[in-house]
């Protein structure tokens, strides 16, 4: 019962802090990762008696779901250069940097468990990474960058912590036999997750209940999960794999509630569950902090000095980016914006992978020996989680705005007016046919028609440049209708609503009339 108490503050303070975060201007994560840990300092309240190995399960599926459905596998494709050196070679890079620095400063500390702590602060965390980029005005390639590294790291740094943590826990692994453990890892990973994808894409079908469906949506990024780790595939990969896969396959242009009610689900489940996720992240920090019962002030600095390491060799990464960029290889366009090279080094912020594999070490290895260094390789992980989300996370959106990287207005406006021209030729297209074969009379067709330029003229307006005389006199009588609309939807859904308590009145078919006002309204919010 004190755990369900623990967690149900976590949750309930973390949505809060989520709402504080957006006027204060500070990442949500942060200030929910510091009131997890000053949760946990309050006297009386209890250790959290939670397994580590049950909280990557439990709480990395969904949020990497709900950050991979965001986007397509196309647009990560497109981006695939700069996803590739930040989510698999960098992942390499700060490993090896980390292990080399941890075994110099701490020479009792083996090589082999050295590795396994470079693995473990290697990942920048995809549900701190996806929390903040969209919220802070970036430009929409950075977003999908910084998302497309948050998802795909995690496919590389876990993997090379499952091959150091068997090598430690065997006493010797082969380079050979790892190299065949990623491909294998990458490849199984993949198949389950399309497999996963394709079973649900064709449950869906069949069910047409946008309730069922989206319950069944919900399953998915867990099935994906942990198929794939029985088999000791990437979970990780899986979920993205299948995400990608039903994304692809939501075409259906009649299924307008499913999208309205699981784009709704999700956003909610990502917001609790990164509530939860970071406010636990807190508490596990003082939990491990406390178990150091010896040589705090030297675990202090040797810490500080990895956590400096893990964000020096992404700024130097990101440094040689640049220079590589100018010269026509790689990420070309850091070359030409190197300020966005400069936030993307210091949108690095470590999170719950990182707490949950450093927790989740095995205890002992195969001759029944302890684990070597396992509580001081918890600690630097701890310490490198805190640095990076108060440092980093606290200082970023002042950067931002110190720099000027924010997104390209005139140039999103542009795409909007191309997406919504595109929409407008498909109608235009339908109404000709459905004219020619008859089904519609040529004054009703002439009638849409002149309703569709109106829209057209009233698109153009309002996603073109307002400062444009010849739209900004339009762009005002839109708002001034759209005003007028919002002010006689507001009236008429407040009559309805009072009517739902009336005696005599069926609420159920109070709420259908409620269902398609609140259709309209999500409509109108959406122009």
């Amino acid at each position: 019962m004190e755990l369900v108490a623990i967690l149900f503050a976590l949750t309930v303070g973390g949505l809060l802090l989520t709402a504080a975060a957006e006027w204060m201007r500070i990442p949500a994560p942060v200030l929910i990762c510091l009131y997890g840990l000053a949760l946990a300092l309050v006297p009386g309240v209890p250790p959290l008696d939670i397994d580590p190995e049950h909280l990557l399960p439990i709480l990395l599926p969904p949020l990497l779901w709900a950050a991979a459905r965001k986007s397509s596998w196309r647009h990560f494709a497109a981006n695939w250069r700069p996803i590739l050196l930040l989510a698999v070679i960098l992942v390499f890079v700060t490993t090896a940097a980390v292990a080399a620095l941890a075994a110099t400063i701490s020479p009792a500390l083996p090589v082999a468990a050295a590795i396994v702590l470079g693995a473990i602060v290697a990942p920048p965390d995809a549900a701190a990474i996806s929390a903040v980029a969209g919220r802070l005005g970036l430009p929409r390639k950075l977003v999908t960058i910084l998302e497309g590294e948050g998802l795909f790291n995690d496919v590389t740094a876990l993997t090379l912590y499952n091959v150091a943590v068997m090598g430690v826990v065997s006493g010797s692994i082969s380079i050979w036999f790892s190299a065949g453990l990623f491909v294998y890892s990458a490849a199984a990973a993949t198949l389950i997750g399309l497999g996963i994808g394709f079973v649900l894409y064709k449950l869906v079908a069949l069910v047409r209940d946008s309730r069922v469906s989206t319950a069944l949506g919900l399953t998915a990024p867990y099935i994906a999960y942990l198929v794939a780790e029985a088999v000791h595939a990437s979970g990780v990969l899986a979920v993205i794999c299948a995400a990608f896969f039903i994304m692809a396959r939501s075409n259906d242009p009649d299924d307008f509630e499913g999208r309205l009610v699981q784009g709704s689900v999700w956003e909610v489940a990502e917001t609790v569950l990164n509530a939860l996720t970071f406010g636990l992240v807190g508490m596990e920090l003082v939990d491990i902090i406390q178990a150091v019962d010896y040589g705090f002030g030297e675990m202090l600095w040797k810490a500080l000095a990895i956590a400096g390491a893990v964000i020096a060799v992404r700024i130097l990464w990101l440094g040689l980016a640049i220079l590589f960029g100018r010269m026509g290889i790689g990420w070309k366009e850091l070359g030409d914006h190197p300020r966005m090279a400069v936030v993307t080094a210091w949108a690095g912020m470590r999170g719950v992978v990182t707490i949950v594999t450093a927790l989740a070490l095995p205890t002992y290895i195969a001759d029944g020996s302890p684990f070597p260094g396992r509580e001081q390789i918890q600690f630097l992980a701890v310490v490198v989680v805190l640095a990076t989300l108060v440092a980093q996370g606290l200082t970023l959106p002042g950067l931002i705005e110190l720099l000027g990287v924010k997104s390209d207005a005139d140039k999103e406006s542009q795409d909007l007016h191309a997406i919504m021209n595109e929409a407008a030729k498909a109608a235009y297209a339908r109404l000709g046919e459905l004219r020619e074969s008859g089904e519609v009379d040529d004054e009703v067709a002439a009638k849409m028609q002149r309703w569709y330029d109106r829209r057209g003229e009233q698109v153009a307006a309002l996603v073109e440049d307002r400062e444009n005389p010849e739209n900004e006199a339009l762009a005002s009588r839109i708002d001034a209708m759209q005003r007028l609309e919002s002010e006689l939807l507001t009236a008429a859904t407040a009559r309805v609503l009072a009517m739902r308590s009336q005696p005599g009145r069926d609420p159920a078919l109070v709420d259908r009339v409620l269902a398609s006002f609140d259709h309209r309204a999500v409509g109108r919010n959406h122009r």
